[in-house]
């Protein structure tokens, strides 16, 4: 099991453990990503042990759903398709052009696929001032939309290597490249998504000026030398999992030499920017997306 396909499982754990979904939901979800049942109930049981006050901070946060979501209203996105890496791929993505763009940014996707939240998203940058192009990292499945239900848009995902997340990202960024010419290039990702933005970091991508990866986990081996990114680490103060590798994240960033700062927002919990989840904290997410485009508006103007 990869890192990544490791985090994926884990993530259907404590999602269960922190009571946003039952456990035969949890269980189905699990067995989807190719874990017996044995195994499903064991990481379930270990997720659940010591999780008693996790449930009372995702039922705090989860009044402010219903908030307005964090940046100004969006664009309209365009649904379009590009070159992919090799002969005969075709990728997918949602497309947003700011009027007049001071930059343009990859949006990635968290771990169900390109759905409407990450639209909005681009959307939301675009009306920023940054041109955004969320790619659908399952287009070689035939796109999110055509597996309809949002667990099997996990599994799938969770049987793609890294290797070829990377060329499609980076494909991506030459679709991005193209589209706006002449401007430096960004990249921002949420949860599974913030785990991809690392990964193109440590893909040897040096046209990125600036990444933002929210509560992303590293990869394995994470090396950041190839890249010349400015990098803006968000994390979750009630994200365990995710922040017991925020000192890797530091170290590897150090040992690049590549300038970057690491935020961690108190009293909230992971994918707490999604105002389409239980966890969403307005006010955190108000001030992150205000620290995205301070970042941006430094590294790629």
């Amino acid at each position: 099991m990869t890192s990544f396909q490791r985090y994926l499982a884990e993530e259907v754990a404590v999602d269960h453990a922190d009571g946003l979904i039952p456990r035969r939901e949890a269980l189905r979800r699990l067995t989807l990503l190719g874990l017996a049942l044995p195994a499903a109930s064991a990481l379930l049981a270990a997720c659940t042990t010591g999780q008693e006050s996790a449930a009372t901070s995702v039922s705090t946060s989860s009044a402010s759903a219903s908030a307005s979501p964090a940046g100004p209203p969006p664009l309209s996105t365009e649904a379009i398709t590009f070159p992919g890496p090799g002969s005969g791929v075709t990728l997918q993505g949602a497309w947003a052009a700011a009027p007049d763009p001071r930059g343009a940014v990859l949006v990635v996707h968290e771990n169900r696929g390109l759905n409407d939240h990450i639209r909005s998203v681009a959307g939301r940058l675009a009306a920023s001032g940054y041109s955004a192009l969320a790619p659908d990292l399952l287009s070689r499945e035939g796109g999110t939309d055509s597996l309809g239900d949002p667990a099997k848009a996990t599994a799938a995902l969770s049987g793609i290597s890294e290797d070829r997340f990377a060329a499609d990202l980076k494909a991506a960024l030459s679709e991005l490249e193209r589209r706006a010419p002449g401007k430096k290039l960004g990249a921002v990702g949420f949860c599974f998504g913030g785990g991809m933005v690392w990964l193109l970091l440590s893909s040897n991508e040096p046209r990125l000026s600036a990444a933002v990866p929210f509560y992303g986990p590293l990869p394995e081996n994470a090396d950041f030398s190839g890249s010349k990114a400015a990098v803006l680490g968000i994390y979750a103060e009630q994200d365990s999992r995710v922040n017991a590798g925020r000192d890797q994240a530091k170290a590897e960033l150090e040992k690049a030499g590549l300038k970057h700062e690491l935020v961690t927002f108190p009293g909230v919990n992971h994918a707490f920017f999604n105002d389409t989840g239980q966890r969403y904290d307005a006010d955190a997410a108000a001030t992150a997306y205000q620290r995205v485009l301070d970042w941006f508006g430094v590294h790629l103007a």
